[in-house]
Formats: structure tokens, C-alpha cells, sequence
């Protein structure tokens, strides 16, 4: 069993984990990340009496920010067997598996970070501290964990562009209203929400919930590994065009000149880059 270095697993009821996630300063998803995210999935499949899995973070403004690019460690991108990612292999094999996974969010959950929120079976959010976006188009690129599988699903196809196309940040209320969470509650109500719904959950036959989340969730996950292998392949595209390439670094460019603001409001900055290439608005 790996040692776990950026999330801590305690069990707080037999059926009932809570995993906090914590990688300072601003909670970025990086090559560690995804190794322990698969160790904690493969650990939530092999718990025979586990019910329900709750995500939390230690950092109350990044639930988890987004994955940091300057990680250049090949595990994250690398294909496995399917021809996707180790990531995306997890957050599939955690969608299967019988456990009720929710995600309990405090803070920014982008790009990476909100794929994993999206690939929990259930998702609440602080009122006065979340904000949700797929920023990747705004840099140039696709977001390629998930976002474009899972969020029609659960938005409609509309909302899903929407959310997608223009790369902004989106608060919990507005996001419970679209479908992409299922409530938003008050910043000082939401732990001990998530923690009684959880507790309920784990009082509950294991068998009859991973039957349930089967018929329920399972088998009607519309995306198949092609969808996902065609995702990857656009990403990679685009990561090689010199048009998003000089995107990415005017966005790179803005980031430094605003500070620490820009992973804040990345949504805002992300409509505020200057020199963009022809063609490629902010």
C-alpha cells in the first residue's frame, strides 16, 4: 500500500471515510495527485464494507485549483492500456465502483479540479466560497478529464458550451441552478450537511446502495472510452498548434503580471488577456 503525501484518509464510521486533500499554497493537481488519486480509488474498491467516500480540502479557498502544467512528469499525460489517462482510468474505475463518492466543496474546483468534482456522484458547495470553471479553453486548449463527457449529462448541452466555451468562473448558486452541483448551502452548513448525509448513507445495506448507484448512475453515463480517447486526441492537436501555443503564452504572460489574483479570479483574467493571437479572443 503507497504512503499518501497530499490526502489523509480518515475513517470516521465503519462504511464511512472522509479523504481531505492538501497541497499547498493553492491546491494544484499535479503528477502526485493523480498516483494518490488512483492508490485512493483502488483502496475504495477493495473496502468490502465501505458505503460512502467524502472529498474535502484542508485549503477553504482551493477545493483543488487546477492541474500545474510546470509538473513535467509524463505519468499524468502518459496512455494506459484504454488509451487514455491515469486519471481519467481512476475517476472511471471510482465511478464503478460501489461506494457513494461526494465531493464537498470549499473553494476554487477548476479545470482538473472540478473534473474530479464532476466524477464524484454527488456534489454540495459553500455559498460564500465556491467557484467552479473549466478554464481551458481561455488558455488555447480543451479540457480533456471528463468536463466534456460528464457535464451535459447533468446541465444540458447548452449550458455544458457554455461553461466550456467561455471559461468562467461560476458560483455555487448558479451551478446548483444549472444541475452541476446538488445544493449549494451556506458556508457554516455545509460540513456537518455533508458529514449527516454521509452518516445516513453508512448506516445503510452496502449492497443495496451499490445497487442503487449502479441503476441509478452507472449505466446511464452516456460517454464510452471512445469519447474520451477522441477528447485526449483533440487536446493533444491543440497543444502542438501554434496558434493556441501563442495563446498559452500571452495567458502565461497575463498571470505574471497580475500576481496571485489571477489563480483567484482566473475566470475574469482569462477574459482580459491582451495579446492574443488573430483570431482568438479572451
Amino acid at each position: 500500500m503507497t504512503d499518501l503525501v497530499q490526502f489523509t484518509i480518515e475513517e470516521r464510521l465503519p462504511g464511512y471515510w472522509r479523504v481531505e486533500f492538501s497541497n499547498p499554497p493553492i491546491n494544484l493537481l499535479n503528477s502526485t495527485t493523480v498516483l494518490e488519486l488512483a492508490e485512493i480509488v483502488g483502496r475504495l474498491q477493495a473496502a468490502e464494507d465501505l458505503r460512502v467516500v467524502v472529498f474535502a480540502s484542508a485549503n477553504p479557498d482551493f477545493f483543488m485549483a487546477r492541474y500545474d502544467l510546470s509538473d513535467t512528469n509524463p505519468v499524468a499525460f502518459t496512455p494506459t492500456e484504454e488509451g487514455v489517462t491515469l486519471f481519467i482510468d481512476s475517476m472511471l474505475g471510482m465511478t464503478q465502483a460501489g461506494p457513494i463518492t461526494i465531493a464537498c466543496i470549499r473553494g476554487r474546483a477548476r479545470g482538473g479540479g472540478s473534473e474530479f468534482a464532476l466524477s464524484c456522484d454527488l456534489r454540495f458547495a459553500s455559498i460564500e466560497n465556491t467557484l467552479l470553471g473549466q478554464p481551458e479553453v481561455g488558455v488555447g486548449i480543451v479540457p480533456a478529464g471528463g468536463a466534456i463527457e460528464r457535464l451535459p449529462d447533468l446541465v444540458g448541452r447548452a449550458r455544458a458550451l457554455e461553461i466550456i466555451a467561455t471559461s468562467d468562473d461560476f458560483d455555487a448558486v448558479t451551478a446548483e441552478r444549472y444541475g452541476w452541483i446538488n445544493r449549494a448551502l451556506p458556508d457554516n452548513e455545509l460540513d456537518d450537511y455533508v458529514d449527516t448525509l454521509a452518516r445516513r448513507l453508512a448506516s445503510f445495506d452496502r449492497d443495496a446502495l451499490a445497487a442503487v448507484k449502479r441503476l441509478v448512475l452507472v449505466r446511464r453515463q452516456a460517454a464510452s472510452i471512445e469519447d474520451y480517447r477522441e477528447t485526449l486526441g483533440a487536446l493533444r492537436e491543440l497543444i502542438f498548434s501554434p496558434t493556441t501555443g501563442a495563446r498559452r503564452a500571452a495567458v502565461a504572460q497575463h498571470a505574471a503580471n497580475v500576481g496571485p489574483d489571477f489563480e483567484l479570479r482566473m475566470g475574469h483574467h482569462l477574459g482580459a488577456v491582451e495579446g492574443a493571437p488573430s483570431g482568438v479572443t479572451g
